[in-house]
């Protein structure tokens, strides 16, 4: 088995996407049991005769989900070099404070 030295790069930028991975699979795991909890409630407290699929049942499920894609297309889609420019201008600007202490 191969040992990585945690100052390597490469292996500072894998652990930075595995951390990525593991928020977004977290997100959707909590966007899916909330939404499974609203949908339960929603369905046990329809009137006799009333349909589950209309009115705003579905609003929550609707908004929040555009968030969960927008996380899974920052997580899942090459970045972008606007981004990977901030992230080494952040990464730059810690360090130097980390210096100044």
């Amino acid at each position: 088995m191969e040992i990585f030295n945690e100052d390597h790069i490469q292996y500072q930028q894998a652990k930075r996407q595995v951390e990525r991975l593991r928020r977004f699979y977290t997100h959707v795991f909590i966007y899916i049991a909330v939404n499974l909890v609203i949908v339960y409630f929603n369905y046990s407290n329809l009137k006799p005769g009333e349909s589950y699929f209309q009115g705003k049942n579905f609003l929550t499920a609707i908004f929040w989900g555009i968030g969960v894609l927008g996380h899974g297309v920052m997580v899942f889609l090459p970045q972008t070099n606007l981004v990977r420019k901030w992230e080494e201008k952040k990464i730059r600007e810690l360090m130097d404070q980390q210096k100044d202490k």
